[in-house]
């Protein structure tokens, strides 16, 4: 593998060369061969593995997706068709020479065991983690050693990345679970050797004890859900507590809205921390790893940077699955070229992205490495509510997380969705509940929410309904759900 420092750097043609023998091999001697899914849709497509030359013969596939991932009554284990699972016949088959001859000199030398245990080692699952819809069963998604590996380098490229020295201490504030965000943050620790405190967030410690095991690490870098992150600042603040300690904080498993980067750094500010930098990171499950944006001195949007030696990524038409022009709106997809045991390939995300992607030198880090745009729309907001009108009109709801974090007096805030005296064929109701800074802002905040809903997004919300900060906490579950409940579908069904 080439190395991080050399490939950050890398000319755009060189790296497309370097994309194309990877995708190359990982067809012909992993994929086709191990996964009985993808060799199934190689099949049915008409296209045989060494058709697959270079990153624009992707196209040529189809395109994957997480129901095929999903359960059904005829394949309840469904999941295991996408374990790459070789056999010493498939393995004879698929490798060159090159390849073979070593595992035959370590037979020869060392006997049939350890080449069994080498083989172990690059495909055998060690490891499990699991999607997190809430609009269908969990997928279980599993690592190799390899991957587990492959963890420790993308953890050590986020660090970098973001600038954050090896020295620093680290809280990581991620929900204990099986779920990349905290594993991906464990294993950058590892990989670095930074000082990390994992508290498990506040379903564990609760926001008190998280705050207590902070203060007492000294930690200067903190790293968690951003609605969790803001809490506990908020709550750390409201103590008089000391947190001049803090030079970043991460923000992952969610899209961050810039209003609320500049919220983060405001408490922060008045808590001694001067000069800090807010992150935010993208990752998802079935890709197994996580791409961060690099520092700037005001925070801004600057894209994931990610590792074009591990990964290949396309922005296509949501509708038609075409693949776009670089920096157009769409749909991201993902192609793996380093990953062992659970594998998807040319595999739609769900996430919808603004901006597309980017291969131009970053503006503010210089690396050359693509970038997918900061303004990006998580599959799990838009499936817990499925993208339903609301009265008439197709909202993005993440855009509404946007526009509510973004306004300075509101603390806390969640969106519901009714019908006009619970009439499931009555008009749609949209009703924000909000906790502000002030109750005699009230007034001016209702104003403005519903005059930026209506300007920004083309519908008002019905009513705007105020509630105390505790109640509110309690509304959304913060501290209980493993995620707070930022939008609620009340509507009956028809």
């Amino acid at each position: 593998m080439t190395s991080w420092r050399e490939l950050q750097r890398m000319p755009r043609n060189d790296q497309r060369r370097m994309q194309d023998e990877l995708l190359r091999r990982y067809v012909r001697e992993y994929l086709y061969p191990f996964s009985s899914f993808y060799r199934e849709q190689f099949d049915r497509a008409g296209v045989r593995p060494e058709q697959i030359k270079t990153v624009d013969d992707l196209r040529r596939l189809p395109l994957s997706q997480k129901r095929d991932l999903l359960p059904t009554a005829e394949d309840p284990q469904r999941f295991k068709r996408f374990i790459l699972q070789p056999d010493p016949a498939s393995l004879k088959r698929a490798w060159p020479l090159s390849k073979k001859l070593p595992l035959l000199f370590q037979k020869w030398t060392q006997g049939a065991a350890a080449v069994r245990e080498q083989l172990r080692s690059e495909f055998y699952p060690c490891f499990m983690t699991f999607t997190t819809g809430r609009s269908a069963e969990p997928v279980p998604f599993f690592y190799s050693p390899k991957d587990i590996q492959n963890l420790h380098t993308t953890g050590a490229r986020l660090v970098d990345i973001m600038g954050l020295r090896n020295e620093l201490r680290i809280a990581n504030v991620f929900p204990y679970a099986p779920h990349l965000a905290f594993w991906q943050v464990f294993f950058a620790g590892q990989a670095t050797g930074m000082m990390a405190l994992s508290t498990g967030g506040g379903k564990v410690m609760g926001s008190t004890g998280d705050l207590r095991a902070i203060a007492r690490l000294r930690a200067e870098v903190l790293i968690g859900v951003p609605g969790y992150i803001y809490h506990l600042l908020r709550k750390a603040a409201a103590d008089g507590m000391d947190l001049s300690c803090i030079q970043s904080v991460v923000l992952g498993a969610e899209r961050v809205p810039p209003g609320l980067k500049q919220k983060i750094c405001e408490l922060l500010a008045n808590m001694g921390a001067r000069d800090v930098r807010v992150f935010g990171t993208y990752g998802f499950t079935e890709a197994r790893m996580a791409f961060a944006e690099c520092p700037t001195h005001d925070n801004r949007y600057t894209g994931y940077h990610v590792y074009p030696d591990m990964a290949i990524f396309e922005v296509v038409d949501p509708k038609t699955g075409e693949v776009l022009p670089e920096g157009s709106d769409g749909e991201l997809v993902f192609t793996p070229l380093q990953a062992r045991a659970s594998t998807v390939f040319r595999y739609r995300t769900g996430d919808l992205v603004r901006g597309g992607l980017r291969h131009e030198p970053c503006p503010h880090c210089g690396r050359t490495v693509p970038r997918i745009s900061s303004d990006l729309t998580r599959e799990s907001s838009m499936k817990d509510l499925q993208l339903l009108k609301v009265k008439g009109t197709l909202v993005n709801l993440e855009d509404c997380a946007v526009l509510l974090g973004g306004i300075r007096e509101v603390e806390e805030w969640q969106i519901e969705l009714r019908k006009k005296d619970d009439d499931p064929l009555e008009v749609d109701e949209m009703i924000v509940h909000l906790a502000v800074r002030d109750e005699s802002m009230c007034e001016g905040v209702a104003k403005t929410v519903r005059e930026q809903f209506k300007g920004r997004l083309e519908v008002a919300p019905n009513r705007v309904e105020f509630l105390g900060l505790d109640a509110m906490l309690r509304k959304i579950g913060m501290e209980t759900e493993m995620k707070e409940k930022r939008f609620v579908d009340a509507r009956p069904k028809a």
